[in-house]
């Protein structure tokens, strides 16, 4: 059994961490009963925190998505006042949305939660297997990006 385990990529190894990293991360939720955003509204409050507004077909490019299935996505959060329509701040003719103070507040509320879920999985860890973990996420999800060409912003980048 340890020569066929042996046998085994690191990039096999990887992968399957990868798929085991995203089952955990999704059942999380199933921990965070006060979570109030959906999936969707959660990835898309947060890029709107970051952009200000975003037209429908922006915000598809963002995550290669169909503009209808955005469409489904923020037509839902604005019904629930996550998001509201505004003009295009740079004059364009466009129509726009940006995150409402209710959805803002949300985000952060959830994301709060996600936080602390975090915190507890890392809790033996000493700081630098932290920033290191940190570093090679954001390594590889910038790879990601940039055999996309699709940059996503970071907080620290924000205009």
């Amino acid at each position: 059994m340890s020569e066929v385990r042996s046998a085994i990529t690191a990039h096999e190894r990887l992968e399957y961490e990868l798929t085991l990293f995203s089952r955990h991360y999704l059942a999380a939720a199933q921990h965070r009963p006060a979570q109030v955003l959906d999936r969707s509204a959660y990835l898309i409050l947060s890029r709107l925190e970051l952009d200000i507004a975003l037209s429908f077909k922006e915000i598809a490019e963002a995550f290669r998505l169909d503009v209808s299935t955005v469409n489904r996505q923020v037509g839902s959060m604005l019904k629930h006042g996550l998001v509201e329509r505004v003009v295009d701040p740079k004059g364009g003719v466009a129509r726009k949305v940006q995150a409402t103070e209710a959805g803002l507040a949300a985000l952060r509320a959830d994301r709060e939660q996600s936080r602390q879920g975090v915190a507890k999985v890392v809790a033996e860890w000493d700081d630098h297997e932290v920033e290191q973990m940190h570093a090679l996420i954001t390594k590889f999800n910038r790879s990601i990006e940039a055999l996309e060409n699709n940059r996503w912003p970071r907080p620290s980048q924000a205009t």
